[in-house]
């Protein structure tokens, strides 16, 4: 059916020629634009289902009881999956909608009414240390917002809790046990509150995420239509993922969470299919108490929320706005626990009697888009294998499919790379090729035993928090990942290197083994650059880019002007040059910042044109700098991703001790 590829020089110039006209495509179409949107993405999934038929075609054996077939049919098996995945991607990505203007309007009928609606704040902690929560609970208590009341959630039922509340002017709940996880904390809130202050409206923050000032007013002017009963946000971090942080790009590559909140989700939105993310967002008490409160019957209580909502006609609506801030995983071990809960979370609503595939009231396309969600976790299998699959080329003589290098190049290689390109344009510079890849290779085995085991057992595990807080500021190698990426990188090296150099090698390399070998030495480079990241690199507190003025004041009382570069609770960063004299490590003298006052402070250390200051703020200031830093957009991390810097970064952090 297909035709032998012609010479390599032929294919690679083929490949060239679509490698310019899909930059030109970059530049010349506009990614706001539907018809932009429909002409990029059917020319990828033109390229993408050509490879797929040819993949089907020519390159599969007889099917057979063999394990050669066996192998190569459950590769392909798993390759149809993220091949599906990704055109359903295309085809949900044609269409994107932005509230912002209807946020506008709303807030300004508002504003001239001075008709705000009540709304109660839930902050839902378990086990999370003081430095974590009050940047929860001080920001929400500076909202700027009438009749607003907070309410801290302690699901571990914590004395001093209960007296930092008092003390500040949160009002705290408990309750006995911790039967249903969060979803019971935030039922027996609602149940509570119901006989105190009713708010008609629910503003749900997890323990790790502070609300910005003008959070509450930008989102409670959506609820005009009845058929509203969830405004969410997106999640945003202040302080780098283990991935960013570990490779050294925290300003060069983003969380891999940033395409789905900010790509993927205005996309369903526009589909009417959006769903709650279990932060940051608002709900309807009156639609809650109509299904009976926060869904309990799965772990990822959010979606099931959205989606159980969505069975009675209701929406989710996207506000794709930065209106909060929290915490990201720390540490590789927290970050895989997350995600393998929401994927066993989306498992489990998937099979409910009542959920998007069993139940009634769904549309197709909101079925369609929740086995979108699902297929996005089976494609990790496919990750795994196709990083294990040359050593077992090499080791067993097991192909993962019948194909010399030339045959990829000319069917295989125009897929990947408009999949690339395209995948970098519709995301807004969000995705980066080797980056991407890694950050899913990171937790492709742990999401793939949870999918195994889910197939087996998917309810009765218990609810997984992830661990926040803490102390960061040692190096920690995470062994068993390091020896699994490690060995198949030094695997798949070896392999290569006995090919070349054994004496029972042909003098000709054959097409089969020529693309193997390619193949790899890509595997090998994945691999390693995934062994890095389970190198963790220590944690200072993160301090966020402010550049202002502030002033200085010795023992002497003599007054100076600086510039501020960096500040966080405990420390600042500031311009040397714009200080006369030299500093001693440890010298005292106060120190003045914006909003807060005179600091007592003390030099840590000099380094080149700035100097590093420990600040000694009293507890009110401590308060103060809490509420400044936290309920004030910053862009401490990098928001889109840069390819030079974020290569620049990994070599630098191939070159970097541990």
């Amino acid at each position: 059916m297909f035709p032998s590829p012609p010479d390599a020089a032929s294919i690679l110039v083929n490949d060239l020629g679509i490698l310019i006209g899909l930059m030109i495509m970059t530049r010349v179409l506009d990614r706001s634009k539907g018809l932009a949107r429909a002409i990029f993405g059917a020319t990828t999934a033109a390229l993408i289902v050509s490879y797929t038929v040819w993949r089907w075609h020519d390159t599969l054996p007889r099917l057979e009881p063999s394990w050669e077939s066996a192998w190569q049919y459950t590769f392909f098996f798993f390759e149809a999956l993220s091949i599906a995945y990704t055109l359903m991607s295309i085809v949900i990505l044609l269409r994107q909608t932005d509230r912002s203007a209807e946020a506008d309007m709303a807030q300004a009928r508002l504003v001239e009414t001075d008709q705000w609606p009540a709304v109660d704040i839930f902050i839902c902690t378990y086990n999370e240390p003081l430095p974590v929560l009050e940047r929860s609970i001080l920001p929400a208590l500076a909202l700027d917002y009438p009749g607003a009341v907070v309410w801290v959630l302690d699901d571990t039922r914590r004395p001093w809790l209960k007296d930092f509340c008092d003390e500040v002017g949160a009002r705290y709940l408990t309750r006995a046990d911790n039967i249903g996880a969060k979803a019971g904390n935030l039922n027996n809130a609602l149940r509570l509150t119901e006989t105190r202050t009713n708010a008609p409206l629910i503003l749900v923050l997890d323990a790790d995420f502070a609300p910005h000032r003008h959070m509450l007013k930008r989102m409670v002017g959506l609820f005009g239509e009845p058929r509203t009963a969830v405004v969410q946000t997106p999640q945003f971090f202040y302080n780098a993922d283990p991935i960013q942080h570990n490779l050294l790009a925290t300003t060069s590559w983003v969380d891999d969470q940033r395409i789905f909140f900010d790509v993927f989700q205005p996309a369903k939105d526009a589909w009417g299919c959006a769903f709650c993310v279990g932060t940051s967002f608002i709900v309807r008490r009156d639609r809650l108490n109509e299904i009976g409160g926060f869904p309990q019957a799965a772990i990822c209580e959010d979606i099931n929320l959205s989606y159980t909502l969505m069975s009675r006609g209701y929406e989710t609506h996207w506000l794709n706005e930065k209106l909060s801030v929290g915490l990201s995983a720390e540490g590789l071990p927290e970050y895989i626990t997350q995600r393998t809960r929401w994927c066993l979370g989306t498992i489990q609503v998937a099979l409910l009697k009542n959920g998007p595939f069993f139940g009634r009231g769904y549309t197709l396309m909101q079925r369609a888009q929740y086995l979108h969600g699902v297929l996005n976790w089976f494609c990790k299998p496919f990750i795994l294998l196709m990083l294990m699959a040359p050593a077992l080329y090499w080791l067993l003589g097991l192909p993962a499919f019948q194909a010399d290098y030339l045959s990829f190049l000319h069917y295989g290689l125009p897929a990947l790379l408009a999949l690339w390109t395209y995948s970098y344009w519709v995301s807004g510079s969000r995705t980066l090729p080797l980056f991407m890849e890694v950050t899913h290779s990171v937790t492709a085995l742990a999401v793939t035993m949870t999918l195994a085991t889910a197939l087996v057992k998917p309810f009765g595990r218990p609810f997984k928090v992830t661990d926040k807080g803490g102390d960061r500021s040692q190096s920690t190698v995470r062994w068993k990942m390091a020896l699994l990426f490690g060995g198949n990188a030094v695997l798949s090296g070896t392999c290569v290197v006995w090919f070349l150099v054994s004496p029972a090698t042909m003098t000709e390399i054959a097409p089969l083994d020529f693309f193997n070998l390619l193949w790899a030495g890509i595997s090998m480079v994945f691999c390693f650059v995934s062994f890095l990241v389970c190198f963790e690199q220590p944690r200072d507190e993160d301090r966020f880019i402010v550049e202002e003025p502030a002033f200085y004041a010795t023992a002497e009382n003599e007054f100076q002007e600086c510039g501020l570069v960096a500040l966080s609770t405990t420390g600042a960063t500031v311009r040397a040059v714009d200080l006369p004299g030299s500093f001693a490590v440890g010298e005292k003298f106060w120190f003045h910042v914006t909003h807060i006052g005179w600091i007592a402070a003390a030099i840590r250390y000099v380094h080149l044109a700035t100097i590093d200051v420990r600040l000694e703020p009293t507890p009110e200031q401590h308060r103060d700098l809490v509420v400044r830093l936290f309920a004030t957009p910053h862009d401490h991390v990098a928001p889109v991703a840069n390819l030079p810097q974020a290569v620049l970064a990994l070599f630098r952090r191939c070159f970097k001790a541990a």
